[in-house]
């Protein structure tokens, strides 16, 4: 049987034509009013966790270094991204409480702002993926299997530098000429002083020097650790990276000029607190990396597949008003490599 056929415009369009013709539009409007609905839906904000075994107001530098990385990468927070802050206010103890807290949270990653909550984040889960901003060595201390294939959960980067503490010694030996004897303070149960340790005492043979090392397993270790440095004869106090030293570093720098010992340190904030000299890797440059990390795995990079990363930036800084305040002055030459100095 023949379709009837409909008129229009002088030409002719069967029943059949017509059925297919309505199936195609029909399947358009679908698609369009499907599509337009998937438009509409909100894009997933991602929620981190950011871990701190200090508090904010301790390491705010460092903060904002993280923060500005995410920004440049094109992360807005309350808008695209959603970050829970968890600090311990300088009590490791509390690490595991918060780190339950995160993972109820079901937050997309964990951000592991020192060696300490790292070790606790290892712990507290082996699924959720974790970044460290800065840990001396990732390898020995088993988070990762290897620096170019962590191989897990946790990826980052390390503080690895131990030459380090190697140079500070020899910027004493600059800055003090008649240098003979340092006290050395620091803790070892903080990951990496032992090597550290060993790089002083190798720099120390070779510029004839003795070291005097005293541990801090406490804040009221401190004053007795410069009483000990004076009665000692110490000519200048070299600083280990220490959480303890670095949350108490106003008390550090204080001490120093109240003994009158001209002073390096590890890190950049005692500088700022009032210290005389750092030299040290930059722990904020590290910060601001991290956040690339983070941008990696939000769009599906595994950790074990991303290598971990050593410092590439480091930084000399010189505090002339503490020179001053101890009658020490800087020699021309170091003062002309100083990457800041501070009047």
């Amino acid at each position: 049987m023949r379709n009837k056929a409909v008129k229009n415009f002088g030409f002719s369009i069967g029943r059949s034509e017509q059925k297919k013709i309505f199936c195609s539009t029909l399947g358009a409007l679908l698609f369009a009013l499907s599509y337009s609905a998937s438009a509409q839906q909100p894009a997933k904000i991602s929620r981190i966790g950011f871990l701190s075994a200090t508090s904010p107001s301790n390491v705010p530098t460092r903060l904002e270094a993280f923060r500005q990385g995410l920004r440049d990468l094109g992360y807005v927070e309350g808008k695209n991204i959603v970050i829970e802050y968890r600090y311990a206010e300088g009590s490791i103890d509390r690490l595991p409480a918060l780190l339950d807290e995160l993972v109820r949270l079901k937050v997309d990653m964990i951000v592991a702002s020192g060696p300490s909550p790292t070790r606790a984040a290892k712990k507290a889960t082996a699924t959720i993926p974790i970044v460290m901003t800065c840990d001396y060595d990732p390898v020995g201390n088993g988070y990762v299997a290897s620096l170019a294939r962590p191989g897990g959960n946790i990826t980052g980067l390390s503080t690895l530098a131990p030459e380090i503490s190697g140079k500070q010694l020899e910027l004493l030996k600059e800055i003090v000429p008649r240098l003979s004897r340092v006290a050395v303070l620091g803790t070892s149960t903080v990951p990496g002083t032992a090597e550290a340790l060993k790089a002083t005492e190798l720099a120390a043979q070779a510029h004839k020097v003795q070291l005097q090392y005293l541990e801090i397993r406490d804040r009221k270790d401190i004053e007795t650790a410069f009483q000990t440095a004076r009665k000692g004869r110490a000519d200048a106090v070299l600083a280990l990276a220490s959480r303890i030293l670095l949350t108490d570093r106003t008390q550090v720098a204080e001490l120093a000029v109240k003994s009158r010992l001209p002073a390096i340190y590890g890190e950049r904030e005692h500088v700022e607190a009032g210290g005389l000299v750092t030299y040290s890797v930059s722990i904020s440059d590290l910060f601001r990396r991290a956040a690339t990390y983070v941008d990696k795995i939000l769009k599906g990079a595994k950790p074990s597949d991303l290598p971990v990363e050593q410092p590439i930036k480091f930084e000399f800084v010189i505090n002339l008003k503490a020179a001053k305040q101890i009658g020490l002055t800087i020699p021309p030459n170091v003062l002309a490599r100083a990457d800041k100095v501070i009047k």
